[in-house]
């Protein structure tokens, strides 16, 4: 971590959060996503030395790099489980993952399901730009099906996943939709995740004009739509006015699948619940329970 000017008595800002001049291709996605990021830590007042951002291998890696508090850049897929280590030890920190497609659904995906499955403390942020771009345009779990990449030049030969469809069928207790190029919304569901109890699964649609120009057209709005509640996540400001605003509850998980699974898009708070266990909480509780015990209780059980 670099050294940070803030102090307690000094309001958070943007600028404290700031370390090396990102390295990412020119329009990336990751670009907003970071400023998204740092956004919602200033709003939420988050002391960056209480903050822990974790991050796989992609793009998204470099994240970790670029955020002034502690970061761990981990190995491919194991983000997850290295962030459980965290919030078992450290129930203190703030604790954010970032992922790619490849990295939390191809390789990193049976740590994806348990992550999802023990609901431990953390915000889960999904980079999704439907291919592997750090390895030049080639296939991911979610490159859309015909596509044309380095490693299928024909196109694709099978659907893709979705996301947010896949954390609803694990058991995800928050799933929301958001992208990289809706600033308001972006923090506010950074926000609103980071707010839930347990594992909050955030999928962020990232473009790559670089290696996929054609995919995520942010400038129109016919191909998705907000969803909305008075406990959900508020439309972007900027286009409330330019799509339409679907009243759900995200209470409501059979509507949560189908706006998860459809090829119309629909960004906001797909679903919560607040009732389901969380591992470290659970882990927490029973060593309190204990208590302290001599070297011979310990030992004792184990004598042949």
């Amino acid at each position: 971590m670099a050294e940070n000017k803030n102090t307690d008595k000094k309001p958070l800002a943007v600028k404290d959060l700031n370390t090396e001049n990102p390295r990412w291709c020119l329009g990336c996605g990751d670009f907003g996503i970071l400023m998204g990021l740092k956004r919602f830590m200033v709003d939420k007042e988050l002391k960056p030395h209480m903050t822990v951002n974790v991050s796989g291998i992609g793009c998204s890696g470099r994240v970790s790099f670029y955020m002034n508090t502690y970061g761990v850049h981990a190995i491919h897929g194991r983000a997850i489980p290295i962030t459980m280590g965290l919030a078992l030890t450290r129930p203190d920190l703030n604790l954010i993952i970032h992922s790619g497609d490849g990295d939390a659904l191809s390789i990193g995906g049976n740590h994806l399901i348990h992550g999802i499955n023990k609901n431990f403390n953390c915000t889960f942020v999904l980079y999704d730009n439907e291919i592997y771009a750090l390895t030049k345009s080639q296939t991911s779990p979610t490159t859309r099906k015909g596509h044309k990449t380095n490693t299928q030049p024909t196109g694709t030969y099978l659907d893709p996943i979705f996301p947010s469809k896949f954390a609803l069928g694990a058991g995800a207790a928050y799933v929301a939709n958001t992208a990289d190029w809706m600033p308001d919304h972006l923090t506010n569901t950074l926000k609103s995740a980071f707010n839930h109890k347990g594992f909050s699964f955030v999928h962020v649609f990232q473009r790559c004009p670089h290696f996929d120009p054609k995919n995520f057209d942010h400038k129109s709005t016919k191909w998705f739509s907000f969803v909305t509640h008075e406990n959900g996540i508020p439309p972007d400001k900027r286009l409330a006015e330019k799509t339409s605003i679907i009243e759900h509850n995200p209470a409501d998980k059979d509507a949560a699948f189908t706006y998860a699974r459809s090829e119309h898009r629909y960004f906001g708070l797909l679903y919560q619940q607040f009732d389901k266990p969380c591992y470290d909480d659970i882990i927490h509780g029973q060593i309190k329970d204990l208590g302290a015990k001599s070297r011979e209780d310990l030992l004792s059980p184990f004598e042949i």
